[in-house]
């Protein structure tokens, strides 16, 4: 294998970065970090990562939505909610989105492992 990086540009790029990569991936065994492919391997990963966060970024989610994906990951029911967001009508606006989230409920919600970074949310623009 020729171990030659390129920056990646456009989507061919990308497409032909991705099928290197997969040769890696489908090998038996990965390469030794401290070896030229390993070397290869980790630039290539990064340059791939590099290309992906620029043309396909990934919104972070919605305080709702970090909320119902701990709920979804931990089996967690709406009576499960009330000790972190108030009582089960309290529990239903939030995921309902009805109701924003407190400071109160979020400092209660980062015990449940749900970053405080999600809780927030995004803010808003402000005119200037």
């Amino acid at each position: 294998m020729k171990l030659e990086l390129h920056p990646i540009r456009t989507e061919a790029d990308y497409r032909a970065a991705l099928a290197c990569a997969e040769t890696f991936f489908d090998a038996a065994e990965e390469p030794a970090p401290d070896s030229p492919e390993g070397a290869y391997f980790d630039a290539l990963v990064t340059l791939i990562q590099a290309y992906e966060a620029k043309h396909y970024p990934v919104a972070p989610p919605t305080p709702v939505a970090a909320i119902k994906f701990r709920m979804e990951q931990g089996g967690l029911s709406i009576d499960d909610m009330v000790p972190y967001i108030g009582s089960r009508h309290r529990v239903y606006e939030v995921l309902n989105g009805t109701r924003p989230v407190t400071m109160h409920m979020i400092r209660r919600l980062v015990t449940l492992g749900i970053p405080a970074a999600s809780l927030i949310g995004e803010p808003e623009s402000v005119a200037t």
